[in-house]
């Protein structure tokens, strides 16, 4: 299934919501009819927070089915629905927005070249997944070049064949490129999708989410 919804007047979807197979960490400033499309499509529970009084949730924080990885200027009661259920790291480090610059399922994740090679291992740990440096169509903010589940990779349209057969063996899915939002190539940010779902921005037409569909493997 794959819904448009817009919050607050952004169809940036991405930067305000993350989300697993599970689970789906939505910013307290949306309104509850976008909590409700976005639990209905991606089947998950919804909880509504802010991190460290920031309303960009899926900027700072990234999930897989084991853990989430977030930036340290969030608090412990901010996720507190997270600890019962998953490892979670605040993540120390010069490069903190972490929903920009990681990209994860739970075979794989990417990471910001820049990152600390002790906040590499940390973050391996966290999401029990291989880590990997790199960038996607020569962007290095990875989590917003892409969307990435279990069952598939939407990719910035930068992305060329060769790159995305190398993403493939990462993180084993197919990989299609794309765009969102009447042709924005930054797809992590104006999508939030699982293996059930997506979520996209209003101005998100036809035939991107026909495409998107496709990609993900949303039918």
């Amino acid at each position: 299934m794959i819904r448009k919804v817009s919050i607050q007047g952004s169809d940036f979807i991405g930067v305000y919501c993350a989300a697993n197979d599970e689970i789906a960490v939505l910013t307290q400033i949306a309104p509850e009819d976008v909590a409700k499309v976005i639990e209905k499509t991606l089947e998950v529970e919804v909880h509504r927070t802010l991190l460290g009084s920031s309303p960009l949730v899926g900027s700072l924080m990234v999930l897989n089915s084991t853990g989430a990885v977030i930036t340290d200027f969030a608090s412990e009661e901010d996720v507190s629905f997270l600890f019962n259920d998953y490892n979670v790291l605040f993540v120390a480090d010069e490069i903190n927005a972490v929903g920009n610059d990681i990209i994860a399922n739970d075979r794989a994740a990417m990471i910001h070249e820049e990152f600390d090679r002790k906040t590499e291992k940390l973050i391996e740990d966290v999401l029990g997944v291989e880590v990997v440096r790199g960038r996607i169509g020569g962007i290095p903010t990875v989590g917003s070049a892409a969307v990435l589940t279990n069952r598939g990779m939407l990719v910035h349209p930068n992305v060329s064949e060769e790159e995305a057969k190398e993403l493939e063996e990462i993180f084993h899915v197919e990989v299609y490129v794309g765009t969102a939002n009447f042709g924005s190539p930054y797809v992590g940010s104006c999508i939030v999708a699982n293996s059930k779902g997506a979520v996209v921005g209003e101005k998100t037409t036809p035939i991107e989410m026909g495409r998107i569909e496709e990609a993900l493997r949303l039918y």
